[in-house]
């Protein structure tokens, strides 16, 4: 045996190529010979920009003892659980059934046949923090599969079964506004009402929460609610968790006051948070929120291109050290921008012994402003900063993440009056169905140097579904709806579960697991959430009465686990948009009156051009004019024509809607 990693194409498995661990492949091949050789699996699951995960590769991967200690006892599988988080969410499903905290490293342990029955995160190489040694663990876990097969067999069974009952429908009455008041209470209470944000640290900016409060706010009213999302956006903004010099989001921050990013940068993450700037935009035209969506989209395009789409992530690491790449000395401020520096200084704070391990992490403390005078002092530490070493970045091509990305350049696009951020979502979208189209017509899930590494999930097929839906909005281009419609029908096929709801992988699942419903958002939505979501858009613009029924079904397939849905803010939100989506239907050359409900600040509008056809099912069937207009269209019943931006953006007040 060797280590088989370099036939892979997954940058974060290339990391791990060299390791004198026998690292395998996730394969049927690899399943079959530790069935052979009846030795236990040992799983880690990863990913390439995970600062953890470097540490115990050079901890523990690296070091010949210990590899040697893994050659002996297991089949030892390295994953890459952007690649298949299909398979990571199994596993870590199965570990928080073991009552155990989730994380990356994520280490499990594995029957010959890969049922789970063991699992851990990081291990450190020798005892401390109260953990025992990694070697310690594998060698009690080889001990426990030659002596004990009998209890390890009562763990698979047990876990068998929570995996179970974790993934079944809870049905229930769909959701209404007493279960979505209930959850929105429920969140505010949870707020940071002083540094933003939910919780304590480590901080997570937690998008689809903020979405659902943000949409919340125009359904109720409710004030409180739209200030949590703007205080969101303000402390993150300014914050060291954004780069200030290149553009983009980190992933969290380690403190609770937004200070100390986890460095690494994700693709999901900006493109949610560039959706939910351009909502929040819409509403108040916040100079702030417009800067910070310019210099994530110049981060995207600038950084982040790969082969006609986006790539994944940017590492957290350089030269071996989480954060080097973008922390600075006072000295070499001081260097750099000369006498400027004590202006500087006033707007980023840079004390003499730094802010974080004796280093500066550039964040604001002043309101935004000055920028004449402070953005040529940035572009010249920017141009400084360039001369480093940079961060790995993990260019594989992911069609979810890419989605939700091209969705948020077409809101972005019309908010923030940048027709190129569309005509960019346009060539993104055209790459992913190209490239990673599946035989079934379907949409694979990564793709990397002209190959396809893994296969589509739920996700895939619910977001592109999702964007092609925003760009038939925006253009009235026809191919986009029926791309829409096409994506449909093979989702529901492919990933239907034959109960109005969806799982996470297709008909083809893995033996030694049961197929998962994933309702719950992390830090990117869920699949299920998108999926109700688009029933809701495709009923609003076709006013078909089977895509209602769908949305109907697949709501109150969870809706009678009540305790768990405040772990799914988008399903909630696909709820609203059901009952009391606003569509605003435009005749004529009424452009004005088009890029005013395309920037509209409520996220239950949805935009529909005559021109590309009205369905005999839409309530303004047969009422249009060619005239230039806007129709605003709710549960079944069209208003009359409007003509002017003014009109349109009034018409579309919602009776909770909270004044700017």
């Amino acid at each position: 045996m060797r280590n088989m990693l370099d036939e892979a194409s997954s940058p974060y498995l290339l990391q791990h190529k060299d390791n004198p661990v026998h690292w395998q492949l996730w394969s049927p091949e690899t399943l079959a010979l530790a069935a052979q050789l009846n030795r236990p699996i040992l799983l880690s699951i990863g990913y390439a920009a995970c600062h953890w995960c470097h540490v115990m590769a050079h901890e523990s991967f690296e070091n010949p003892e210990t590899a040697a200690l893994m050659n002996s006892h297991f089949i030892n599988i390295k994953l890459d659980r952007e690649e298949r988080p299909d398979l990571d969410q199994i596993f870590m499903s199965a570990l928080h059934a073991m009552g155990e905290q989730g994380g990356w490293p994520l280490t499990m342990v594995l029957t010959p046949q890969g049922e789970p029955f063991w699992g851990g995160t990081y291990f450190p190489p020798t005892p401390r923090f109260g953990r025992p040694s990694f070697r310690q663990i594998l060698t009690a876990l080889a001990n426990a599969w030659a002596t004990d097969r009998e209890r390890i067999g009562r763990s698979v069974s047990a876990l068998q079964r929570a995996l179970v009952a974790q993934s079944a429908p809870k049905p229930g009455d769909p959701p209404g506004p007493a279960t979505l008041d209930t959850v929105r209470s429920a969140f505010l209470r949870a707020m940071d009402w002083q540094l933003g944000g939910i919780g304590h640290a480590p901080k997570f900016p937690n998008i689809p929460i903020f979405r659902f409060l943000w949409q919340e706010s125009f359904r109720t009213g409710d004030a409180r609610a739209a200030q949590a999302v703007e205080l969101l956006l303000e402390r993150i903004s300014q914050g060291g968790i954004y780069d200030h010099l290149g553009g983009g989001y980190a992933r969290y921050a380690t403190d609770d006051a937004w200070l100390i990013p986890h460095f690494e940068k994700m693709l999901y993450d900006n493109a949610l948070i560039l959706d939910l700037l351009a909502l929040a935009y819409a509403r108040v035209p916040n100079p702030l929120y417009a800067a910070r969506a310019r210099e994530t989209v110049g981060w995207l395009t600038r950084d982040m291109r790969a082969e006609g789409a986006f790539a994944a992530a940017e590492d957290a690491d350089s030269e071996g050290e989480e954060g080097k790449f973008y922390v600075w000395t006072r000295a070499e401020l001081i260097e750099l921008l000369g006498p400027e520096s004590v202006y500087f200084f006033n707007h980023y704070p840079a004390p003499e012994g730094g802010n974080w391990e004796g280093k500066i992490i550039l964040e604001r403390r002043t309101p935004f402003g000055e920028e004449d005078r402070l953005a040529p002092l940035r572009s010249k530490l920017l141009a400084r900063r360039d001369t480093r070493i940079r961060p790995g970045r993990d260019d594989k091509i992911l069609a979810d993440w890419n989605a939700l990305t091209i969705t948020a350049l077409v809101r972005a696009s019309a908010v923030f009056a940048e027709p190129s951020w569309l005509i960019l979502a346009e060539e993104v979208f055209a790459t992913i169905l190209a490239d990673l189209a599946e035989p079934e017509g379907s949409i694979a899930h990564a793709y990397r140097h002209g190959k396809i590494s893994a296969p589509g999930l739920l996700e895939d097929q619910a977001t592109m579904l999702r964007a092609a839906l925003a760009l038939y909005q925006a253009t009235a281009k026809p191919d986009y709806l029926a791309t829409a419609l096409r994506l449909l029908t093979v989702t529901e096929r492919k990933f239907g579960d034959g109960a109005g709801a969806f799982f996470m992988s297709a008909d083809a699942a893995q033996n030694f697991a049961p197929r998962l419903r994933n309702v719950q958002d992390g830090p990117a939505p869920s699949g299920i959430g998108v999926m109700a979501e688009n029933y809701a858009l495709l009923h609003a613009l076709t006013g078909e009465a089977e895509h209602r029924a769908k949305a109907e079904a697949l709501l109150a397939a969870f809706a009678g686990g009540t305790d768990r849905l405040t772990g799914s803010p988008v399903l909630l939100a696909a709820a609203d948009l059901l009952e009391n989506a606003a569509c605003v239907v435009i005749t004529g050359n009424a452009a004005d009156l088009a890029r005013a409900a395309l920037a509209a600040p409520d996220p239950a509008v949805v935009v529909l051009h005559a021109a590309a056809g009205l369905p005999p099912g839409h309530p303004a069937y047969g009422q249009t004019t060619n005239q230039p207009a806007a129709f605003i269209c709710r549960g079944g019943v069209c208003s009359l024509p409007v003509a002017t931006p003014d009109a349109v953006r009034a018409a579309l007040r919602r009776g909770g809607d909270p004044a700017p």
